[in-house]
Parts: structure tokens; C-alpha cells; sequence
């Protein structure tokens, strides 16, 4: 016997109350989580300055975070400015002003690609390992021996990370800069027949302080953003194997999607800070 015509416009109206409420929950959850990401970084870096500091665990981090990055920053950095001058060529020669491809190449690199696509190079690799060796420490109960002999794991193991992600990836933002400028430089000068003179000119004019500073700070902002992105990933991991896994999965597309919104955020804010770019 069919339903009567009620029971089904009840059923429907509870189905859309159901949709309604939660999709009011994901903003909530995404509010809460940002917040207990600030409060778990906040923490680590409060703890931070607790004595004794271990000196030899910060070094560790960052020649992992900053010389174990160099190969793949070096190799990005290189072939994107290799390729963006390529790409602009072809608009600036339909006007024949290849001379404007230097500064073009160096106003894009500094201001977008060397911290937006160094911190994606960055996020995949040390974000990844990071939450990897936390989250085994967290499962395999590590983190609880620690604690059992009162060691405070936010002094130990998660204040490192962040201060070494926060330190290292604005010194890898000026590498990607001079690499990528390297780059381009081949390309300008080698295929696309660009005057050694014309290259640096546009360079110099329209490369000024506040978009180097732009450029470090948006490196500093998004060290600090994946180093605490994968601690805290790694330290509340569960599930056994699996569960790391997932948590890795999960650091790597939460630091990147982090990234492009962080980089957004700056960078409107820079343009009010900085309208003339001087």
C-alpha cells in the first residue's frame, strides 16, 4: 500500500532539514579546526622556550627541512622561470617588446611562484615525512613513553619542526628566486635572443623592496603554516598504519589548499599595505 501523501512531503522536508544542517556544518568544523590548529601551534612554540633547549634536534630539523629541500627547489625553481619566460615571449613579441620579459619573469617569481609553488614542493615532501614519523611515533605509543618519562613531546618533538619549517622556507623562497632567475636568464638569452642590457634593466626597475620583503614573508608565513599543519596531523593520528597513512594524505591537500588561501590573504592585503609597489 502506497504512503500516504503526508508521510511523503514529511520525509522530504526532514530530508532537506538534514542537508540544510549539514552543510551548515562544514564551515563549523572547518572554524574548529583552524582554531585547534592555532592553539596546538600556539602551544608548541609557548613550549618552546622551556629549558634545556635541545639545540642538536633543531639543526637536525632544519638541515631536513632546508638542505634536504634544495634538490627539488633548485630543480623546480630553475625550470619554472626556464618556462614562464618562454611563455611570456610569445605575448611580448606580437608587440616586440621581448625586453619586458626579465622583469615579467622576475615580478612573477617574486611575488607568486618562488614562495606559492617552493611551499607545494615543500608541503609534499617534508609535510608528508613529517606527519609519517610523528603519526608512527603517536600509534606505536612512542609519544606516550616520552610523556611517562617526562619528556613534554610539544618541546621535543613539535616546537623543532615548526620553528625549522618557519626559519628554512623563506631561505628556500630566495633560492627558487635566484634559480628561477637563472633560468630564464638561459632561456632569454639563448632561444629567445634577449639583450643581456634589456634583461636586468626591467629587472631593476621593477623589482623594489616590498616585493623581496613580499616575497619573504609569504615564505615565512607558509613554513610556519606546514610545519604546523603536519605536526598536527602526525601527532593526533590513529588507527594503526592506516591511519598514518590517511593522516599524510590528509597534511598534504589540507598544507597545499592552505597555501593558495594564505596566499590570497597576503597578497590582498600587501596590494593595501604597498599600492605602488615600491
Amino acid at each position: 500500500m502506497p504512503a500516504p501523501a503526508t508521510e511523503i512531503q514529511a520525509d522530504a522536508k526532514s530530508q532537506v532539514l538534514a542537508t540544510l544542517l549539514a552543510a551548515l556544518t562544514i564551515p563549523i568544523n572547518g572554524l574548529e579546526a583552524v582554531g585547534s590548529l592555532m592553539i596546538f601551534a600556539t602551544t608548541a612554540l609557548w613550549r618552546a622556550r622551556k629549558r634545556p633547549v635541545r639545540w642538536a634536534v633543531y639543526l637536525q630539523q632544519m638541515d631536513f627541512v632546508g638542505v634536504g629541500s634544495l634538490g627539488i627547489i633548485v630543480l623546480t625553481g630553475a625550470f619554472t622561470g626556464a618556462v614562464f619566460a618562454i611563455q611570456t615571449s610569445v605575448a611580448f613579441d606580437i608587440f616586440n617588446a621581448k625586453s619586458l620579459i626579465g622583469g615579467s619573469v622576475a615580478l612573477a617569481l617574486v611575488l607568486e611562484l618562488a614562495p606559492t609553488i617552493g611551499a607545494l614542493m615543500v608541503a609534499g615532501r617534508v609535510g608528508s615525512a613529517m606527519t609519517t614519523e610523528i603519526g608512527t611515533m603517536r600509534v606505536t605509543e612512542q609519544i606516550d613513553a616520552l610523556e611517562t618519562m617526562a619528556v613534554d613531546p610539544m618541546h621535543y618533538l613539535i616546537a623543532p619542526r615548526i620553528v625549522a619549517c618557519t626559519l628554512m622556507m623563506p631561505l628556500l623562497t630566495i633560492v627558487f628566486n635566484f634559480v628561477g632567475l637563472i633560468g630564464s636568464y638561459v632561456v632569454c638569452l639563448g632561444l629567445l635572443g634577449v639583450d643581456h642590457g634589456a634583461f636586468f634593466s626591467r629587472i631593476y626597475e621593477w623589482i623594489g623592496p616590498s616585493d623581496i620583503l613580499c616575497s619573504v614573508v609569504k615564505g615565512t608565513v607558509f613554513g610556519g603554516l606546514i610545519g604546523s599543519v603536519a605536526s598536527f596531523k602526525g601527532f593526533y593520528a590513529s588507527g594503526g598504519s592506516r591511519g598514518v597513512g590517511l593522516a599524510t594524505t590528509s597534511t598534504v591537500v589540507t598544507a597545499s589548499v592552505a597555501v593558495l588561501v594564505v596566499d590570497y590573504v597576503i597578497t590582498s592585503a600587501w596590494m593595501v599595505l604597498f599600492p605602488t609597489g615600491t
